[in-house]
């Protein structure tokens, strides 16, 4: 949808640059997932500095005695950075040296005033109780500006991906420890997915477009096509993609699909209009039986 609406408003912008632009988006959608997990790592290894500082103490505290640096060295964090195959991508990508190090301390020391991250301290802890707190921290990082700084200075589409990115890295610290180099690659994005899908959405949509927008204008009743909101165009010519071109998408899934991304991207009543417009055109496609689904999941 973004890059179709780049497309839309960039004159000089190629079909051939867009196509480019695509495979771009997707790869850095999976490095932001890495980034993610990355900057967990880096935050929990700031208590083993934290562990250093509070045994030089002249006069500890009651938690500064029984303090350990367990937020980093368990074996959910250390499973992760001590993978090769993880290690070697960030190191590709230059997190390490293009991420302030003064940030990870900053959000560490205030996650540190946290009450979930005091009980953690102070009583014994199985992997369930590491992953609690590390989601509990990931949960806290995702409130936290300067976490969110560290994503948008590297990608500019991270609140845009945030939702995908997110479930990946909560999926991926789940399942930690794990004996497998490469398990986190399950989210890079399957060939069905990224290329069967996704980038046959986008090239037909693209070079569709005045085919699309004939089937659409008649279902404009006192709407000037021209006056309607881009997003919403867009949104309804990839729907209307998907109804003809992916036999394994039911009709229904694709309008709730397409309602639930214009209550995020476009204006307050384009729900409404999407709906009524796509729900018509169903039901005409249909009649003339254009609209054939067939597969797992389809209604029958």
């Amino acid at each position: 949808m973004q890059l179709l609406f780049s497309v839309n408003r960039d004159q000089e912008l190629t079909i051939e640059e867009a196509k480019k632009r695509y495979w771009k988006y997707i790869d850095d959608t999976f490095n932001l997932y890495l980034l993610n997990l990355n900057t967990l790592i880096k935050v929990t290894q700031v208590s083993t500095k934290d562990s250093e500082r509070r045994k030089k103490k002249h006069l500890p505290s009651d938690i500064d005695k029984v303090f350990k640096d367990k937020l980093y060295n368990n074996s959910l964090i250390k499973n992760l950075d001590q993978n090769t195959s993880f290690q070697k991508r960030i190191a590709q990508l230059g997190f390490n040296q293009s991420v302030n190090a003064d940030y990870y301390e900053t959000i560490y020391n205030e996650f540190a005033k946290k009450q979930e991250y005091i009980d953690y301290i102070t009583k014994p802890s199985k992997n369930k109780d590491h992953l609690d707190i590390i989601l509990e921290l990931y949960r806290f990082c995702r409130q936290n500006e300067l976490f969110n700084e560290i994503m948008e200075d590297h990608y500019g589409t991270w609140y845009d991906d945030k939702s995908v990115v997110v479930g990946a890295t909560k999926k991926t610290l789940k399942v930690l420890p794990s004996e497998d180099d490469e398990f986190f690659l399950i989210h890079k994005g399957d060939d069905e997915t990224v290329n069967e899908f996704g980038y046959n959405l986008f090239e037909r949509t693209m070079t569709s477009d005045e085919q699309l927008l004939k089937h659409i204008e008649p279902n404009l009743t006192n709407w000037d096509s021209e006056r309607i909101a881009i997003i919403d165009m867009i949104l309804m010519k990839m729907a209307l993609c998907e109804m003809l071109g992916f036999s394994t998408i039911p009709t229904k899934v694709t309008i709730n699909e397409y309602v639930e991304i214009a209550k995020n991207y476009s204006t307050a009543k384009s729900k409404e209009f999407i709906n009524g417009v796509l729900d018509k055109m169903m039901k005409d496609f249909e009649q003339d039986g254009l609209i054939n689904k067939s597969g797992r999941g389809v209604e029958e």
